[in-house]
């Protein structure tokens, strides 16, 4: 994990990688709790014997569920000591190129793309391109505002 030391110089770190997050087994489990949690249960994402017959011949996670596991990747991947609050703030731009199939792993890479001192405080955009093992595209490319008050 990359430690970073408060938001002085951070300009100097945007267009860098900071780094890149452990692999998480996407799970049918895993996937019906989310389903649940989020009142989503699209058969595509939790009927296996239906999704067997469907367009990915498995069940799939739900885009929304990739893209919660950015504060989990987030912090794997690196630290921000020093601020008394990081607020999430919004996402500037999500997509999702590749569809989760159940069994899935998936990693992410945080890249700096933009520091912003405001009024309110310093404002982050991280580019995070969410891979899945051995697919060649990935399953989630987002860029993620927060706000960290010092």
């Amino acid at each position: 994990m990359r430690v970073l030391q408060g938001t002085g110089g951070l300009e100097e770190l945007v267009g860098q990688e900071l780094g890149t997050s452990e692999w998480v087994l996407v799970d049918q489990a895993t996937i019906d709790a989310f389903a649940a949690a989020t009142d989503d249960h699209q058969w595509i994402h939790t009927d296996p014997e239906r999704a067997a017959t469907g367009p990915f011949g498995t069940t799939i996670a739900h885009g929304f569920f990739t893209l919660s596991l950015l504060p989990k990747f987030s912090t794997e991947i690196f630290t921000l000591e020093g601020p008394s609050a990081k607020i999430n703030y919004g996402l500037n731009r999500v997509r999702f190129p590749q569809p989760v199939p159940v069994g899935s792993r998936l990693r992410d890479t945080a890249t700096l793309k933009e520091v912003a001192r405001t009024a309110k405080g310093t404002q982050l955009v991280i580019s995070h391109v969410i891979e899945i093992e051995g697919a060649e595209r990935p399953a989630c490319i987002a860029e993620m505002v927060t706000l960290v008050i010092e």
